[in-house]
């Protein structure tokens, strides 16, 4: 996989080249070769990440602290970080197993996007990390995008003028304490219309709720 062309036309020099390969690699596919994941990358990538908008909100706006927290999760959570990689064509690069070639979610995409952020910070300092960031992330801050509207709500009145029950059941959970993931589907009347996943329950219902409201919707 040429990494150099991803990193070229993001206009980043990269120095070193193993730690970009780790940034790209998902565990079935460093189990596989016995190789290093992303994990740890992640891990350091969303806290650059939430120092980037940190920073955007509270020079930008007036907000105080819990409307700029508000407007940081919108930015920062799974829906907006699969945008910003699929934006700038990251999820082509990303490197999985042969067992998981054919589900590359969101969840893989957005951890992605944080890893290679991470790597970045690494190899290239804050500066460029955050020029980096800014780039892809700015101009959907400005256009006021709305990531995390409140799908919950609109589908809960769409079911209710039918006058159908609705319940949010919990599929799964995995991953470490510092790095869960949540699938949940949304059961209306007995039957399940969509299924999500995400960092906490929440997160995981909202995109449960989206996928049945774009369903019922129609």
């Amino acid at each position: 996989m040429n990494f150099d062309e991803f990193f070229k036309k993001n206009h980043i020099e990269i120095k070193n080249k193993k730690l970009m390969l780790e940034a790209f690699t998902h565990s079935s596919y460093s189990n596989e070769r016995h190789t290093k994941n992303y994990e740890r990358l992640e891990f350091l990538g969303d806290a650059v990440l939430q120092l980037i908008t940190s920073e955007y909100f509270y020079l930008h706006t007036d907000l105080k602290e819990g409307a700029m927290s508000k407007e940081r999760a919108c930015f920062v959570c799974e829906k907006a970080l699969a945008t910003y990689a699929k934006t700038i064509g990251l999820d082509k690069y990303i490197l999985v197993g042969k067992g998981q070639k054919k589900d590359v979610n969101d969840t893989i995409i957005a951890d992605v996007f944080e890893s290679v952020l991470g790597a970045i910070y690494l190899d290239c300092g804050f500066q460029i990390a955050k020029c980096y960031a800014d780039r892809i992330i700015l101009p959907f801050i400005k256009e006021d995008t709305h990531f995390l509207r409140d799908y919950k709500s609109l589908l809960q009145e769409l079911v209710q003028t039918d006058r159908k029950s609705l319940t949010y059941e919990l599929v799964s959970e995995s991953g470490p304490a510092h790095d869960k993931e949540f699938i949940m589907e949304v059961v209306i009347d007995g039957i399940v219309y969509g299924r999500g996943t995400g960092k906490s329950k929440k997160e995981a219902e909202q995109q449960a709720a989206f996928a049945a409201y774009q369903k019922r919707a129609k």
